[in-house]
Formats: structure tokens, C-alpha cells, sequence
């Protein structure tokens, strides 16, 4: 359910109800998706997490089981953005650390600009791409989610096959068989079925991360060597773009690095929302 928080006529975006998952106890970390998923990409490293976090892993508009925007959103960073930090207020939650891969790394990075959040921590974030890099990563995620689309009707029997997984999630899991058949069915379908995909797409591959230098509190940009959609070197252009950030390798993963080394992830986590 959707609901609009904002008076008629305004230019401001209105408030969604978003899907999440929360668990744990500590300071909270909220967790961000990236494009096309689901707040579930996170939950091979909940357990261990949430041992010292009060966890918020949510699901984008748009996205998993949340709604669509009320109509008229524009698709895009700011929106996103804008909805995410509702979404926060609305849960009373203030200054949180924030993760987020991919997309939702963005994010993170945008509210850590904004002053929201205490701590920030990309995985591959994007918005760091340069014309080429951002063309090949949008053509190679359409290209993934027409596959989506084509297996979503028979997926639970297709992605039985390990061989189907790793032809599918290669893109973006640099070991396909750490997915087991039942996550991998279901994230097809999250992604086939995400209504906000087709527009959100364009118009993240036409923006770029900027205004590093206003970020005041911790970042952690952590990229997977393996990452095969967001080319590693973009790390590199991260941390030069935010003065202080540091950055870490994750040893073996792929773009999504939740399912490669959940270990690894979750110590990244950990360290990254220590402050």
C-alpha cells in the first residue's frame, strides 16, 4: 500500500510504504538492494549481522514486494532516494549506517551526502561508471532480464539445473553454486516481475555520482574482484571522488557478493558500521 504524504500540487515525491525485513539488536544498519532484486540478497549474511545489528533490509519501490510509486514518480537517484529516507522517518529510525550493492550502494552514498545516515558502505556501488562502462551495463541487464522474463513461467524446474544457474547468475555471482535452486527461482521472478525496472534502468546508466567532498561521515567502498558487470577499476574512481573513503577488496566475489563469501560480506558490514 502506497500513501501519499505530500499536499496537492506539490513537487515533492510521496512517501511509499516499503516491504522490509527486520531483525537483530544494536545499532541499525539499513540494507539496500541493488537493481532488479530483492531485500532476501541479504539474507546469507543476516544471521551473522544481525548478532550486533538491528538489521533493516528493505525492498526499493518498485522492486520485491514493495509498491509501485505513487504516479508521476520519476524514476532516478533522487527519487529513490527521497523515498528510502520517507520510508526511514516513517519508521522513526535516524542517522542509521547504511549498505547497499549496486544501486542501493548509490543510494547509501546519496543519503550519506544528505547528512542522513551515520555511515555509509557501498558494494560495487554504481554511479561510478564512464560512458562505455555504463552502455555495457545496461545493455548487459536488459539482456539479463529478458532471460528473466523467458524463464520466470518454469523457473523452479529450470534453475533446478546447476548448469541453468550458473548460466544465468554468472553475470553477476562469481560461484552460481553457492545459489540454492529455490533462492535462485525466486530472484528470476523478482526480477522478471519488478514493474519499475524499465524506467529505473535508463535512468541510472544516464547519471553519475557526484559531490563526494560533502559526505562527512565514513565510507567503505568494497568491490568484489571478480564483479563482472561493474568492472573493479571503478573502485579505484570511487574512492579518488570521495575524500577519506576507503576501499576493500572481497577477495573471490562477483557483482553480488552476498551469495560468493557471506563471511567476508558480513565482516565488511560489520566493520563499516562500527562507528
Amino acid at each position: 500500500m502506497s500513501a501519499c504524504i505530500c499536499p496537492r500540487g506539490s513537487n515533492r515525491v510521496c512517501l511509499v510504504d516499503l516491504n522490509h525485513h527486520r531483525v537483530g539488536s544494536g545499532p541499525t544498519l539499513v540494507l539496500i538492494h541493488g537493481i532488479g532484486s530483492r531485500w532476501q540478497v541479504w539474507e546469507p549474511v543476516l544471521r551473522r549481522v544481525a548478532s550486533e545489528r538491528d538489521v533493516i533490509a528493505l525492498d526499493l519501490p518498485g522492486f520485491g514486494a514493495s509498491p509501485m510509486p505513487p504516479p508521476g514518480t520519476p524514476p532516478g537517484l533522487p527519487s529513490l532516494t527521497h523515498l528510502v529516507a520517507e520510508f526511514l522517518d516513517g519508521l522513526g529510525v535516524q542517522q542509521p549506517h547504511v549498505a547497499g550493492n549496486s544501486l542501493g550502494g548509490w543510494i547509501a552514498l546519496e543519503l550519506a551526502k544528505q547528512g542522513r545516515v551515520r555511515s555509509a558502505t557501498g558494494l560495487s556501488p554504481a554511479g561510478f561508471y564512464n560512458d562505455r562502462e555504463a552502455a555495457y551495463a545496461r545493455l548487459s541487464l536488459k539482456s539479463t532480464v529478458r532471460t528473466a522474463r523467458l524463464l520466470a513461467p518454469r523457473a523452479d524446474r529450470l534453475t533446478a539445473s546447476p548448469l541453468v544457474r550458473m548460466l544465468t547468475f554468472s553475470q553477476v555471482v562469481a560461484k552460481p553454486r553457492m545459489l540454492g535452486a529455490a533462492d535462485a527461482a525466486a530472484s528470476v521472478r523478482a526480477l522478471a516481475e519488478a514493474p519499475w525496472f524499465d524506467d529505473t534502468l535508463p535512468a541510472i546508466a544516464a547519471e553519475r555520482f557526484a559531490g563526494g567532498e560533502a559526505i562527512q561521515v565514513p565510507v567503505t567502498i568494497a568491490w568484489g574482484a571478480k564483479d563482472r558487470l561493474l568492472l573493479p577499476r571503478q573502485g579505484r574512481r570511487a574512492v579518488r571522488m570521495i575524500p577519506g573513503a576507503r576501499l576493500v577488496t572481497l577477495t573471490g566475489c562477483g557483482h553480488v557478493p552476498t551469495y560468493d563469501d557471506p563471511e567476508q560480506v558480513a565482516r565488511v558490514l560489520l566493520d563499516g558500521s562500527c562507528g
